[in-house]
């Protein structure tokens, strides 16, 4: 039998790198990106929080852009989804939106930056509805 050895990029790009507690996000939900900030030997998270407005890719490779207006500036980050400088991603608000890519919210300032809200309504359980 012989062992194949395999490369740097065909290691990393096996699921075995895949991060599993990943919420389902998509592109027009507003999150909040945990990052891994390290200033010499301390680790610290900081929080990112933004309207995904692209998202890139697949597999272990799979890359989501957010953006937010921070002190009147727009700030764009993309970040590598299996990272583990990726600390945590929760999911604060769902978009509706008809596009894949919003990079024209760019061009947009104040209100008209604006996505619709998706509200998500808590179905009944079956004994609920039997009685």
């Amino acid at each position: 039998m012989s062992t194949q050895k395999l490369s740097p990029l065909e290691l990393i790009a096996q699921d075995s790198f895949k991060k599993e507690n990943v919420p389902s996000f998509g592109v027009g939900d507003t999150i909040r990106v945990g990052v891994r900030i390290k200033e010499g030997a301390k680790e610290r998270i900081q929080e990112f929080e933004g309207t995904v407005i692209a998202k890139k890719h697949g597999g272990i490779s799979e890359t989501f852009t957010v953006r937010r207006v921070a002190h009147g500036v727009g700030v764009e980050r993309v970040f590598p989804l299996h990272s583990p400088n990726v600390a945590k991603v929760e999911v604060i608000r769902k978009g509706k939106v008809r596009r894949a890519k919003l990079y024209y919210l760019r061009d947009k300032v104040g209100k008209a930056a604006k996505i619709k809200t998706v509200y998500v309504t808590k179905e009944k359980s079956t004994k609920e509805k039997e009685a």
